[in-house]
């Protein structure tokens, strides 16, 4: 761990951290608590005052200088990913380059936090409005995207005089510990960011019930985003949440079959179906339900399963054994329910690993759970619609709202259905829709705030009305 800018923990019990590829560990963290998480908070208190005070162009030099450095420590952060949580090598590249653009951003947009001049009501008076950094932030961030879920939090809370406590999943902590090792040659001062592992109940528990924490940035489960929001009222902490989602997909009868297709591959399978905006719930007009599922199949067939190191691969392994278990049930309860597989439908006994086929079902209903749950899976469900009325109905009849896919080549039928649509993020023929330059975030259970985008800084600045008395 690092705190007040020393490597600290060599005391305390570790974590052994396990590649899901083969079950071997490929690394140990610290096990921290209260005491850890506490001292964490009180070095990003101390130095809030100093980093706060910086102008935004200094502030901007050193996420200029960890955004070269992630750059040029692509392979190796790449590697650790992968070897930590299991996404194909190509993919954890790609999220590095992602996870960069964000500090890239937030550097950038740190020096457009404008204030305000209004004009007053009476002569003699000047109002205006500044803009103030919120204070000391704890970022909580889940183990799928262990690069990108932390600079997402992080660049907006630094560029805007934030300190930052960072806490990651112990199931991928190595990536964050080689981000933190990154920021120390960045040259940032000391306790202006600090990360914390271990006891993920005990850390929390810390950020909480310390006042000197003000604001707190989570990417999550619905369950615990919900304790977090009851945990929060007693200090009326500021929340920004991006929570559980059960993304639909909806192909309508005009769409482009093959536009749709890599439109469903590249969203469905991305790190092996692990992502909170990977379509879970495929719902095709019947049109062209038969020439989808068949064009939709073979693709699916040509994906290779294994270890993540190995550059051919497409599909890498479950991050553990209660994510295989609940894949599994899901599957299962489909094809009991009247589901047929079209292609995969089992798990995988290789090297010790944890892998799951690419899935694809096809005849579901919305009784079957896969089409009420979450999977996180290699699965994809496929349920035939009739109308555009009856895709937004099942689409929209879950508690979450975090991202959609449509695909027609209709602008008025896509636009009719995309404002019916109870979600954050919309991809209209587009299965890849995030970037660091756009809001991501969710409706209803699926969260609260936006991150990326110029709006990505707003949850970390506090607006202070001054009325200026000129007489």
């Amino acid at each position: 761990m690092n705190i007040n800018g020393e490597w600290v923990g060599d005391d305390l019990d570790t974590i052994n951290v396990v590649n899901p590829a083969n079950g071997e560990t490929v690394g140990t963290v610290p096990r921290g608590g209260e005491k850890e998480a506490n001292q964490a908070i009180e070095a990003a208190h101390n130095a809030f005052h100093s980093w706060s005070q910086l102008t935004a162009y200094e502030r901007a030099g050193y996420l200029k200088r960890l955004h070269q450095l992630m750059l040029d420590n692509t392979e190796e952060l790449a590697e650790i990913m992968t070897l930590e949580m299991g996404k194909p090598i190509h993919e954890s590249r790609g999220e590095v380059k992602y996870a960069a653009s964000f500090i890239e951003w937030f550097a950038e947009e740190g020096k457009r936090i404008y204030g305000e001049t209004i004009p007053s009501h009476v002569s003699g008076k000047r109002l205006q409005v500044w803009k103030k950094p919120v204070g000391v932030v704890a970022a909580i961030t889940p183990w799928n995207f262990p690069a990108a879920m932390l600079t997402r939090k992080m660049g907006p809370a630094l560029a805007a005089g934030c300190t930052v406590i960072m806490k990651p999943s112990g199931e991928s902590p190595l990536t964050a510990v080689k981000l933190m090792e990154l920021c120390e040659q960045a040259g940032f001062p000391k306790g202006v960011i600090n990360l914390v592992t271990g006891s993920s109940s005990k850390i929390a528990k810390a950020i909480m019930e310390n006042d000197k924490v003000r604001k707190i940035t989570f990417t999550g489960s619905t369950e615990v985003g919900k304790i977090l929001i009851r945990q929060s009222a007693d200090q009326v902490k500021r929340l920004s949440l991006e929570l559980g989602g059960h993304a639909p997909l909806i192909v309508l009868d005009d769409a482009n079959v093959d536009v749709a297709v890599k439109g469903v591959m590249a969203s469905k399978f991305r790190n092996a179906g692990q992502t909170c905006i990977c379509a879970n719930r495929i719902y095709v007009q019947s049109g062209i339900y038969d020439a989808f599922v068949e064009k939709f199949s073979k693709a699916v067939e040509e994906l290779k399963v294994g270890n993540g190191m190995n550059e051919s691969v497409d599909i890498g392994p479950l991050i553990n054994q209660a994510g295989l278990d609940k894949v599994n049930h899901h599957v299962d309860d489909a094809v009991n329910k009247g589901a047929s597989v079209v292609t995969g439908g089992k798990s995988i006994t290789e090297d010790r690993g944890v892998f799951y086929q690419p899935t694809v079902i096809k005849d579901v209903d919305q009784s079957m759970v896969v089409m009420q749950e979450e999977t996180f899976g290699p699965v994809a469900p496929i349920q035939k619609i009739e109308s555009l009325e009856e895709a937004a109905a099942f689409a929209n009849d879950t508690p979450y709202g975090l991202a959609a896919y449509v695909f027609t080549e209709n602008v008025a039928k896509g636009t009719r259905l995309i404002e019916q649509l109870n979600f954050g993020i919309v991809g209209w023929n587009d299965g890849a829709p995030s970037a660091a330059q756009v809001p991501f975030g969710g409706m209803k259970e699926s969260g609260i705030g936006r991150e990326g985008g110029h709006e990505g800084i707003d949850a970390f600045v506090e607006s202070q009305y001054v009325s200026i008395g000129m007489e």
